[in-house]
């Protein structure tokens, strides 16, 4: 049709009016839409309770949840005065308002931390954040733009159950536009997503039930045009959920986006039967007790299971296995054989712990090469101690795995049998056991977090596995999920870390929304949102943060240890934790003008530390013990130059660690100067500059 057009406009034999009438058809070209029709222009904002009122802020009455956007003109003595659209004014209790950000404006985003959990050394920390997703995509667009190795969400299904919120109402079944709704939201936040997946090779998994599964499937295509997409059905409740004179649903689908060079990894797990193939998991296990409870050295009658394991102190390799130390002896008190080292069953913050097994056993796995020493800490000689479980010996003796000879140290190499089927590609129908969302959903999350109830959490194996087919061979993938909910994400990468050794990131979103019936009931005693005793009972507070303290610590909320044990793939006790460090943080929301006047580097801190890859300490002010300002900080990872003239002093004392640095200048000459000198392997940002242009250009993007 187009090419008949255009044809036909080349016989008007007037050049004017044939300019006139291309003019026309062009624009109603621009405006037709092709593919997936929706109503894309829907209103949506966000309330936030606990930003402070200010003069100019955009504000609605709190108990109107309806209400018409205001803006403040003045506040005064607990008083505002608000402009109404039609220009009228009126004074209201500034406790009566609660200011909202409209989607299509500029949001200029900070972090503020809430609390952090270390167990992982070095390795980058898991960064959880409270706040609305959109405005978290949206900061993530400076710290993280091209650099995410996977997406993985799982968003609200459109249920007409009153599962999600549209313009801060729930969106039911009689909602005429439920399903346009849906649609506009989600485009809105593929789009930011797509800017922070990384062009040459990643992965996007939607996961979905029947309520929307084509208009995604056709929103996705309209949003990916270029990448290979594909639909999975995976079983997760084989009971099924009845429907009435229909057919009984036991499955969702999740769809596979990959993006540039992205493939599917291989894997041993037949995705059909549940089986697993000849895929080598984890064989080498710590020898150290973790958790607490009689895994800990101080709550042991005998010392038995504490001695000190030597090594040779220049080379680092086993020695000898030393007596257990009383019990009313320190470890500084022991005196290992002259030129060794003594290694201790310590945590990794140092809580002394105690081995899984006597000494005698220790030397003979060590003589047997069933016990091995991993990666020395150049600094103090130490060598964690890994060994294999009686369980795997079993299978060396059944034949399922073969003993192919030794390591330089003596322990043995392990491989699979060649009778075992080899890995092959995922198969596009699921039916995995261990997906099964009731028993590895809502039972595991449970069991972290007891008396508290999330909906419909995902099998945590189930995620583990969908997540391992893409970043499978990526040990240092960055993993984003912005509708996390209870944390199941997070939790299974920190599996997948701890089954190969990787060291991948995961950053996950939620808000802290409470339940519509929570809210019913905060309400008829008198609390609103942004109370204390309202925002406890919200997700990020309630569910989100205390599962994901519960799974790196090993303990539940109130200190005790986790009961049960993990399944499938890496089977060990839930109380032993996991060796990961993570940070809690809430969105705030920043005045451009105090940001560029470097008056808010407090709250713009937390983001130039996930920048520079989330890893080591935080700088998280320019000021020294007395208060006074400081030309320069550095960090493990980066630097920020507050002073250009000091770019000498500030390249001194710059770690070899160090991969990015912050200029602070208003100047763009300055700023290349800066960068010019700098060593090449060193990433220059300058702010505030970068930082204001990421989020002047988000104007219009929700619109």
């Amino acid at each position: 049709m187009a090419d008949e057009l255009d044809v036909l406009l080349e016989k008007v034999a007037d050049p004017q009016l044939r300019a006139e009438l291309r003019t026309a058809v062009d624009k109603v070209r621009a405006k037709r839409n092709f593919g997936l029709v929706f109503e894309s222009h829907l209103p949506e904002r966000v309330r936030l309770p606990e930003h402070p009122v200010r003069r100019g802020a955009t504000v609605v009455l709190r108990a109107d949840k309806q209400g018409q956007p205001m803006t403040v003109r003045t506040v005064k003595r607990g008083q505002a005065t608000v402009a109404d659209a039609d220009g009228a004014t009126h004074t209201v209790p500034v406790a009566d308002l609660v200011v909202v950000a409209e989607f299509g404006e500029p949001v200029y985003p900070g972090l503020t931390r809430v609390g952090a959990v270390r167990r992982g050394g070095d390795k980058p920390a898991h960064v959880v954040i409270n706040a609305e997703n959109h405005h978290a995509l949206e900061m993530l667009q400076f710290t993280h733009a091209g650099k995410v190795d996977c997406v993985y969400i799982d968003p609200p299904y459109n249920t007409g159950a009153k599962d999600w919120k549209y313009d801060n109402n729930y969106v039911d079944s009689d909602d005429a536009y439920r399903h346009s709704k849906w649609l506009a939201f989600m485009e809105r936040r593929l789009l930011l997503a797509k800017q922070l997946l990384n062009p040459d090779n990643s992965a996007l998994i939607v996961t979905i039930d029947e309520k929307e599964y084509l208009r995604l499937g056709l929103l996705l295509q309209q949003t990916f045009p270029s990448s290979d997409i594909q639909m999975v059905s995976a079983v997760i409740n084989p009971a099924g959920s009845a429907r009435v004179g229909r057919f009984t649903r036991v499955d969702e689908y999740l769809f596979f986006v990959f993006i540039g060079e992205a493939t599917v990894c291989k894997t041993g797990l037949n995705f059909s039967t549940g089986e697993w193939s000849t895929e080598l998991p984890t064989l080498w296990f710590s020898a150290t007790r973790n958790g607490v409870g009689q895994a800990l050295r101080a709550n042991r009658t005998t010392p038995v299971l504490f001695y000190p394991v030597h090594v040779d102190a220049q080379t680092g390799r086993f020695h000898s296995v030393g007596p257990p130390l009383d019990q009313e002896k320190a470890r500084d008190s022991y005196s290992p054989p002259e030129g060794t080292v003594a290694i201790w069953p310590l945590s990794t913050e140092g809580r002394e712990q105690t081995w899984r097994f006597s000494g005698d056993r220790m030397a003979e796995f060590f003589a047997g090469g069933t016990a091995r020493l991993g990666r020395r800490d150049s600094a103090t000689g130490h060598r964690p101690i890994t060994y294999l479980q009686p369980g795997t010996l079993n299978l060396i003796e059944r034949g399922v795995y073969r003993v192919v000879g030794r390591g330089e140290e003596g322990d043995l190499i392990v491989e699979m049998t060649d009778e075992a089927l080899k890995p092959s590609a995922p198969t596009s129908a699921w039916s995995v056991g261990s997906h099964f969302a009731r028993d590895y959903g809502s039972k595991l999350a449970m069991a972290m977090t007891p008396g508290r109830i999330f909906p419909y959490p995902k099998s945590l194996y189930a995620l583990e596995d969908a997540l391992r087919l893409c970043v499978k061979d990526k040990p240092d993938a960055v993993i984003v999920d912005f509708f996390v909910g209870s944390g199941t994400t997070a939790h299974a990468v920190m599996r997948l870390n701890r089954q190969d050794g990787g060291r991948r990131q995961a950053i996950v979103v939620t808000n802290n929304e409470v339940s519509a019936d929570e809210a019913k009931a905060l309400a008829e005693q008198g609390f609103r949102d942004g109370d204390p005793e309202w925002e406890a009972l919200g997700i990020f507070e309630y569910i989100t943060r205390p599962r994901i303290t519960a799974a790196v610590t090993g303990l539940t909320p109130d200190g005790s240890p986790i009961k049960g044990d993990y399944k499938f793939t890496d089977e060990f006790p839930m109380a032993e934790g996991l060796e990961e460090n993570v940070e809690f943080m809430k969105l705030t929301y920043l005045d451009p003008v105090d940001v560029e006047l470097d008056r808010a580097f407090a709250a713009v801190a937390p983001m130039l530390w996930m920048r520079a890859g989330g890893q080591g300490s935080m700088i998280e002010q320019r000021t020294d013990a007395a208060g006074g300002l400081l030309p320069f900080v550095v960090a493990d990872r980066y630097g920020v130059l507050f002073d250009p003239d000091r770019w000498r002093e500030f390249v001194g004392v710059l770690p070899a660690t160090a991969g990015t640095v912050f200029v602070v200048t208003d100047s763009a000459a300055v700023f290349a100067g800066v960068a010019e000198n700098l060593p090449t392997e060193l990433q220059a940002v300058r702010l505030y500059e970068n930082y204001l242009t990421t989020f002047a250009i988000n104007r219009g993007r929700g619109a």
